[in-house]
């Protein structure tokens, strides 16, 4: 029987070639099917679709609150990534750079929250925000989603920046102070281009992952504060409908891509020298 280089069997290769292709069907078909449907003359899908539209594309501009709620959710991913740059990198270096008592806790408890399910997060940060910020006066609203947000977004941040600074070498901060560097220079010469990358990349994938989360905003933000996740759900089941919801997922797949597409160009770029 034939086989290859790497000694597999035409047939085995064959079928590792079909299933990967299923694979890839079974995830991006029914992406395919939305960006089909948001061009789909027809109300009820028929498909094929019958012809070509964008009346959808111009009822979703013109839709009632949904540029609101995406400046909304374009806001609350800002700040949660800006927070989970500063305290996710702070707490890489001082995981990866410093020996102290119940260090491998702190890493731990700071990658939990992206493993623990949504709802759990949601309720938890719930209760706290009232029970802590309510006798202050200060209710639920867009601050409180930006916090909750940053408790899963600092996890990439942190991972990201931890795995760079495994992979650079502590002897060149060491050599910058012994040639008469201050602490800032040595980080912005030195430390800063080594991890800059990963910053970038981390913070590409916060702002991914709090654009999109729909769990935890459910249960940290107030009926005033949409955003678009919400406004999708809210609007999912209303009558005519269902086509503007197709054209607002086919942006969200193209603004959810765009941030994973991004740092992994940024990943392979540093991995070869070019950042």
């Amino acid at each position: 029987m034939a086989t290859n280089t790497l000694g597999l069997s035409r047939r085995f290769t064959l079928g590792l070639r079909i299933f990967v292709i299923a694979v890839v069907l079974y995830l991006y078909l029914p992406l395919l099917l939305v960006m089909v449907n948001s061009l789909n003359p027809s109300k009820t899908f028929a498909f094929p679709p019958t012809g070509v539209t964008f009346k959808w594309w111009s009822a979703a501009w013109n839709s009632d609150g949904l540029l609101e709620a995406i400046w909304t959710s374009v806001k609350a991913g800002i700040g949660a990534t800006v927070i989970a740059l500063l305290l996710g990198t702070a707490t890489a270096f001082a995981v990866q750079r410093y020996k102290f008592f119940g260090r491998s806790t702190i890493s731990f408890l700071v990658v939990l929250p992206i493993a623990l399910p949504g709802i759990v997060t949601g309720i938890a940060l719930n209760a706290a925000f009232r029970n802590v910020l309510g006798p202050f006066g200060i209710g639920l609203g867009l601050t409180t989603v930006i916090i909750g947000h940053a408790t899963f977004c600092v996890v990439v941040v942190f991972n990201n920046v931890q795995a760079r600074l495994r992979r650079m070498n502590a002897s060149l901060t060491e050599a910058s102070g012994d040639l008469g560097a201050t602490g800032w220079q040595t980080f912005r010469l030195v430390t800063f281009p080594g991890v800059r990358s990963a910053l970038l990349a981390g913070g590409l994938l916060a702002f991914g992952l709090s654009f999109d989360e729909i769990v935890v905003t459910t249960f940290t933000s107030s009926p005033d504060v949409q955003t678009l996740p919400l406004w999708i759900f809210a609007n999912l089941f209303r009558p005519n409908q269902a086509p503007v919801i197709n054209v607002v997922a086919v942006v969200l797949i193209v603004v959810a891509v765009l941030p994973v597409w991004l740092s992994q160009k940024v990943g392979d770029g540093a991995a070869s020298g070019r950042f």
